[in-house]
C-alpha cells in the first residue's frame, strides 16, 4: 500500500509549517495573527455592543422598545428621532441646565484636584516630612471641637474655624517639643490613599450636614469642593510614582542656576511628567463627570448634574424611559470621549519619549 510521494508529503507539511512560522523577526505568523485578530474582533464587538444598543434605542419608538429586542434599523424597526426632539427641542432647558452644571463642576474640580494633588505629590516625593503624631492629634481635636460648636451650639463657622486654628497653633507651640513619635512620607501617602477605601456613602451624610450648616447645599461650590477632596488621594498616589521616577539631578542643576522650587516644578518637572498628568487628569475627569452619590445628596435643582438626570428617568408613573435615557447617555459621554482623544496625544508622546530614553 502506498501513501503518496514522500516529496509531496514533505512539501505539504512545509506549507502547513509556514502557516505557523513568522515570516521575519518582529512579525507574527499567519496563524498567530489569525488568532489574535479574531480575539480582538470578538472583544471589540463585546465592548462596543452596549454603545450600539444605546444608539439604536435612542432612535426607537416606545412601542419598538417594549416589543422586545430589535437590533437592525430599517429591518427590525423604523428609526425615529422623537426622543432626540423631546430632549433637545421641547425640553431643551431641562437638559441644558444639568449639562452645564456637569461641565462646570467636573472641569473646576479636575483643575483644582490636579493642581493641589500634583504639588502635594511632588512635595512627598522630594521633601522628607516628619510631623509629630501628637501635633496631628491636636489638629484633629481642634477641628472636631469646631465642628461640634457649629453643629450643636450654632456658632458661626468662620468664628469656630478661626478659634480652632488659633487654639491649635498655641497648643502646638507649647506642647510640640514634648511629642516624640513622628510619621513619615510613607505613612502620609498611605493615609491619603486609605481615604478611598472608605465608601463615599458613609461620609456623605456628615458632609451633607456640614454644607447645610454653612448654607451651601445645592451649589456648585459644594460639589466642586467635595469632588476635589474625594479624588485628591488618587492624584497624589498616581503622580507620586511619576515624580519619583524623574532624576533629581535635573532639578538640582536648575536650582544651582538660581531657579526656585516652584519654577523647577512648573517648568521642568511637570513637562517631564506630562504622561502621568494626562492619564491622571482623564481619570479624575471621568470620576467627577460620573459621580452620582455625592451629587444625589448635595444637589436638588440648581446644581443638578447629568447622572441625576439619567437616574430621574428610571422610574415614575410612565416606567423606565429607555429611549430618553439613551439620548441623555449619548450626550453625556461625548465630552469625556473628546477629552480622551485630546489627552491621548500627550499620553502617546510620553510613552514614546520614555521608550526612546529607555
Amino acid at each position: 500500500m502506498t501513501f503518496g510521494d514522500p516529496t509531496q508529503r514533505a512539501r505539504g507539511s512545509s506549507g502547513i509549517g509556514r502557516f505557523f512560522e513568522a515570516p521575519q523577526i518582529g512579525r507574527m505568523s499567519p496563524a498567530s495573527r489569525l488568532i489574535v485578530y479574531s480575539l480582538l474582533l470578538f472583544w471589540s464587538a463585546f465592548v462596543l455592543f452596549p454603545l450600539y444598543w444605546i444608539v439604536i434605542t435612542s432612535v426607537k419608538l416606545p412601542i419598538d422598545v417594549n416589543d422586545g429586542p430589535a437590533y437592525l434599523p430599517f429591518i427590525d424597526f423604523a428609526p425615529n428621532m422623537h426622543a432626540w426632539r423631546d430632549l433637545l427641542v421641547l425640553d431643551l432647558a431641562e437638559t441644558v441646565k444639568p449639562y452645564r452644571n456637569s461641565v462646570i463642576i467636573a472641569l473646576f474640580a479636575t483643575i483644582a484636584c490636579m493642581l493641589i494633588g500634583s504639588m502635594a505629590a511632588y512635595a512627598l516625593a522630594r521633601i522628607e516630612y516628619k510631623p509629630k503624631f501628637g501635633t496631628i492629634l491636636l489638629f484633629v481635636v481642634a477641628m472636631v471641637g469646631a465642628s461640634v460648636s457649629v453643629g450643636i451650639w450654632g456658632v458661626d463657622w468662620r468664628l469656630a474655624a478661626a478659634s480652632a486654628g488659633a487654639i491649635f497653633v498655641l497648643l502646638a507651640r507649647a506642647l510640640g517639643r514634648r511629642f516624640k513619635r513622628s510619621v513619615g512620607n510613607g505613612d502620609i501617602l498611605f493615609w491619603m490613599i486609605s481615604q478611598r477605601i472608605l465608601p463615599p456613602v458613609v461620609t456623605v451624610v456628615p458632609v451633607y450636614m456640614m454644607f447645610q450648616s454653612v448654607r451651601l447645599l445645592d451649589t456648585h461650590f459644594a460639589l466642586i469642593v467635595t469632588y476635589t477632596v474625594v479624588n485628591l488621594p488618587i492624584v497624589v498616589w498616581l503622580m507620586y510614582d511619576f515624580f519619583s521616577g524623574i532624576p533629581k539631578d535635573l532639578e538640582e542643576s536648575a536650582q544651582l542656576d538660581g531657579a526656585s522650587r516652584l519654577t523647577v516644578f512648573y517648568e521642568i518637572v511637570l513637562p517631564l511628567a506630562r504622561t502621568g498628568l494626562a492619564a491622571t487628569t482623564l481619570l479624575v475627569l471621568i470620576f467627577s463627570w460620573n459621580e452620582y452619590v455625592v451629587a444625589l445628596f448635595l444637589s436638588t435643582t440648581n446644581a443638578q448634574t447629568m447622572p441625576i438626570l439619567v437616574a430621574a428617568m428610571n422610574g415614575g408613573e410612565k416606567g423606565v424611559l429607555w429611549w430618553k435615557m439613551c439620548v441623555v447617555i449619548i450626550i453625556m459621554i461625548i465630552p469625556v470621549v473628546l477629552m480622551a482623544l485630546v489627552l491621548q496625544r500627550f499620553i502617546s508622546k510620553g510613552i514614546l519619549l520614555g521608550a526612546v530614553k529607555g
